[in-house]
């Protein structure tokens, strides 16, 4: 064995040993392991955090799939509502047609009078 003589502490040391001084033979292991646990701790945390984020996104998305949901049920109403509507236009309109085919000049002056009349009721309705 080749003995040095340590400058700091001036004791006869094994060149071997003064190089490892302080290190067991599973310091470095020990060392490994804590650095391990540590990095498995942020690991487990960084997790946690993504699953607190997949669940928000899960239920946000519910929520938009409920809303388009609603939104969907509420156009297909408009929807049935514009084409009764339309029915309901349409026979107007061939009565008009009707009305201003016969040219009689008291029906036009009725029908004249009761849109003025209809008119005039939605007016003070709405005010």
């Amino acid at each position: 064995m080749i003995l040095s003589l340590c400058v700091f502490c001036r004791e006869p040391r094994g060149g071997r040993s003064s190089l490892f001084d302080g290190i067991e033979e599973g310091g470095i292991r020990a060392a490994s392991s804590y650095s391990h646990e540590i990095n498995e701790h942020e690991n487990e945390r960084a997790l946690e955090g993504l699953q607190d984020r997949v669940i928000l996104l899960k239920r946000l998305s519910g929520d938009i799939n409920e809303e388009v949901d609603t939104h969907n049920r509420m156009l297909d109403r408009m929807g049935n509502d514009m084409d009764s509507s339309r029915g309901i236009l349409s026979g107007t309109m061939d009565r008009f047609k009707t009305v201003f085919e016969t040219k009689s000049s008291r029906r036009m002056l009725t029908l004249v009078a009761s849109f003025v009349g209809v008119f005039l009721v939605i007016y003070y309705l709405t005010r």
